[in-house]
């Protein structure tokens, strides 16, 4: 299995990112995915899941109606599309595969700041 995070960066506040997860080794079209984060001294964050069909979205209340997730199932890739960024969603975003909280990728930084 590996999962490889791009797409993070620095942006300020009200500004846009997406993230990019690509997955492999296993058979990603039938795994629902998420999205979590975790800032500097504080534990994992759950953001969202996307069931594996891509139908069902779930978000956190902290990020709701401002990040969509969604999915290539023929492209292995999963996605985080972020608007209106503010300094709280500063950490690093990894994907898990179904409701995972553990990291075993290597992330990708946000920093949101002026």
């Amino acid at each position: 299995v590996q999962l490889v995070e791009a797409g993070g960066g620095m942006v300020q506040p009200g500004g846009s990112l997406r993230l990019l997860c690509a997955a492999s080794g296993f058979t990603f079209n039938s795994y629902d995915m998420s999205w979590v984060r975790q800032a500097p001294g504080k534990g994992p964050e759950w953001v969202s899941t996307l069931n594996a069909a891509g139908s069902s979205t779930y978000y956190a209340d902290s990020v709701k109606g401002r990040f969509t997730i969604s999915r290539d199932n023929a492209k292995n890739k999963l996605y985080l599309q972020m608007n209106n960024q503010q300094p709280e969603d500063t950490a690093l975003y990894y994907c898990t595969i179904a409701k995972g909280l553990a990291r075993r990728s290597q992330g990708t930084q946000v920093t949101v700041s002026s």
